[in-house]
């Protein structure tokens, strides 16, 4: 597979784990996402060895800060060699701007949040965001492509109105995926794979359905199956 759609979540805490797991996994079925936490815990290191053994890494690191601090920071993430880096849309243009021209002459693609997953209505009141979940993820979408990003993360049930207001060159990144009948865990707007690709998501964000897996390679499979059938 060329161009593999799934990005696989390593949510773990240290860099013996991610290493065992990541050993289980087929480079030509996925790819990896890093975070926070690990990134935290393992650092730089890891991702060596990771694209050693490979695979395409996702550095998300989510920044947001002044621009010339995200610019340095996406700067430095590319120097690593990841394949995406990602900022916080909310950020704003001038921070976005920043970022973009500090990836111009780079092959790293760079995309922004535009907002998490485990947010609902009620939370984005109390922080003074008093619209409609996808009137937000909108405008902040058209704010990222006008600033030159190659697109966004987004909820799969927001995509499908992205990809009518939106470039289709411009990627759509959907985590909260959950196999069918799935738990949805700690994320409030969730599809499945094939849902997910029918809405126009170019990429799929899975973690715990494959991390959690007893046999994680079979479920990968089975999950680029099914992705297949939804493109036939």
């Amino acid at each position: 597979m060329n161009n593999p759609r799934i990005i696989v979540a390593l949510d773990f805490s240290n860099k013996k784990q991610a290493l065992e797991f990541a050993s289980k996994l087929d480079k030509n079925l996925c790819r990896i996402k890093i975070g926070k936490e690990l990134f935290t815990s393992a650092g730089p290191q890891l991702i060596e060895q990771l694209m050693s053994y490979g695979f395409d890494i996702f550095l998300d690191l989510k920044y947001h800060d002044i621009p010339n601090t995200v610019a340095n920071a996406c700067r430095a993430a590319s120097d690593l060699g990841v394949w995406m880096v990602n900022v916080h849309a909310l950020g704003g243009r001038k921070m976005l701007i920043a970022a973009q021209e500090a990836l111009s002459t780079k092959k790293t693609k760079l995309i922004a949040v535009t907002l998490l997953t485990n947010l609902n209505k009620s939370d984005l009141y109390e922080i003074g965001l008093n619209e409609e979940p996808i009137d937000i993820v909108q405008r902040l979408a058209l704010l990222a492509s006008d600033c030159g990003l190659d697109g966004v993360v987004c909820s799969a049930m927001e995509a499908p109105q992205l990809r009518k207001i939106i470039s289709k060159d411009f990627c759509l990144v959907t985590p909260g995926i959950r196999p069918l009948n799935g738990n949805k865990n700690d994320q409030a707007r969730v599809a499945t794979p094939q849902e997910a690709i029918q809405n126009g998501a170019d990429y799929l964000v899975i973690g715990r359905p494959i991390t959690q897996s007893n046999d994680p390679l079979l479920m990968l499979q089975q999950l680029n199956y099914e992705i297949e059938m939804v493109q036939l």
